[in-house]
């Protein structure tokens, strides 16, 4: 049975708290396949972050999802990888840390970090360029697949 750390804390977090579905029901489609959990029975559920604060904050860059696994709580985005997105992605990690802070403490306190950037179509950043260093500094990190637990 999985922790349940994970749902009591976006059952405490009221922007979030209608939005929560076991195992990977709230990441889309195609984009499920882009989560590998080890044990299935260990995942504590997701939320579509974006689409839950979509109403409320309709011209701020949101984060995709929030996805638990053993009580703890990933963060990841999907979206195009190349350097032209790097500044937007790096929005988005800004904007959901301060939602954090502000308005999510209880998933902020089982938050794992990095953050994790899976492209949704080819990959074109290179690991010696400006960008990806500065994703580095920000925290996030990109691969095309999320295996929970990270090795």
């Amino acid at each position: 049975m999985a922790d349940n750390a994970f749902k009591e804390a976006v059952e405490n977090t009221p922007d979030i708290k209608d939005h929560y579905c076991p195992g990977l029901q709230a990441v889309k489609g195609s984009e499920r396949k882009m989560i590998s959990p080890e044990d299935t029975k260990k995942l504590s559920g997701s939320v579509d972050i974006d689409n839950a604060l979509k109403a409320d904050n309709p011209n701020e860059a949101r984060w995709d999802y929030t996805i638990g696994y053993e009580g703890k709580a990933y963060f990841v985005e999907v979206h195009p990888a190349n350097t032209s997105e790097v500044d937007t992605v790096i929005k988005k990690v800004e904007w959901l840390k301060d939602w954090l802070n502000k308005k999510a403490s209880k998933l902020k306190s089982i938050r794992q970090t990095p953050y994790y950037w899976i492209p949704s179509g080819r990959y074109s950043i290179s690991k010696r360029s400006p960008q990806y260093k500065e994703l580095s500094q920000k925290g996030i990190r990109i691969q095309s697949k999320l295996e929970l637990p990270p090795k």
